[in-house]
């Protein structure tokens, strides 16, 4: 087992409460993204076995941050959603030369993979003009809503996995966000049970996706990689803060995020 996993784990998991921040972000920060996707893909195939050892801590430390931190992340995101996102924005700009020395990008990109990078940025930075509405938690759950659960789940995880794009984020723009969450803090098994069968397909079917480019083309899959990343860094950045106590605080959770990348980039890639 490899008991490492439940620390990123923790880290993935609290990002993918947060609208606008990846796990599959978060995965590749922590040097670990093709490995999980490796993993995911072999565990339906004949030696699904030998990725037990990587993906049960990996998935301890995911539920555990889910449920225990749920409530925090959402008071942060509530109270201090700018210095919580400048946190986030040092983590991706300090992890981001490991990102090309990981891909080896002074001697492999060519011409197209650069291209194929600024794709990925476009990509994702446009959904900063998306502006989703947070809707109201659904009191009444009906079949329908159990239905529409399940295909949020589905696509929510579908694109977590995806770095740069978030699963937050796209049920904010379906407007499932505040129930799950909700259901999540509030222990209603039937959202969490119905939501979570979505999800466990979604990265199923996109982890296979993702491996087959991986497997094949894996330069152009991370030129893409590091453009959706790079791209994410418009999706969360929150704005400067008009009061001085928060610029104060964001710039220290940026600093933070930029010492925390620093301390993942010698540990995670060595």
């Amino acid at each position: 087992m490899e008991w490492k996993n439940i620390y990123r784990g923790l880290i993935m998991g609290a990002s993918d409460v947060i609208p606008g921040v990846s796990g599959g972000t978060i995965a590749v920060l922590l040097g670990i993204y093709d490995r999980l996707i490796a993993a995911i893909n072999g565990f339906v195939g004949k030696e699904w076995k030998k990725h037990l050892g990587f993906l049960i801590p990996l998935g301890i430390g995911v539920l555990t941050s889910i449920f225990l931190l749920a409530n925090v992340i959402e008071w942060l995101f509530e109270h201090y959603p700018g210095p919580t996102k400048f946190f986030f924005l040092g983590l991706i700009l300090g992890v981001l030369p490991y990102l090309f020395h990981k891909a080896d990008a002074k001697k492999a990109f060519k011409v197209k993979h650069y291209i194929l990078l600024v794709i990925g940025i476009i990509i994702v930075s446009s959904m900063a003009f998306f502006s989703p509405v947070e809707g109201e938690v659904i009191e009444n759950v009906t079949g329908t809503t159990y239905i529409f659960l399940f295909v949020s789940g589905f696509i929510a995880s579908g694109a977590m996995i995806i770095p740069g794009i978030s699963g937050s984020f796209m049920l904010l723009l379906l407007g499932m966000y505040t129930t799950i969450i909700s259901a999540i803090s509030n222990l209603k098994f039937d959202i969490i049970i119905v939501t979570g069968v979505g999800i466990v397909l979604g990265i199923l079917v996109m982890s296979k996706v993702i491996h087959y480019f991986l497997e094949n083309h894996y330069t152009a899959t991370f030129s893409i990689i590091i453009g959706l990343v790079i791209g994410s860094i418009f999706v969360v950045f929150p704005g400067f803060p008009s009061d001085l106590t928060l610029v104060l605080l964001s710039i220290l959770t940026f600093a933070v995020g930029l010492f925390v990348a620093y301390i993942l980039g010698r540990v995670e890639y060595k």
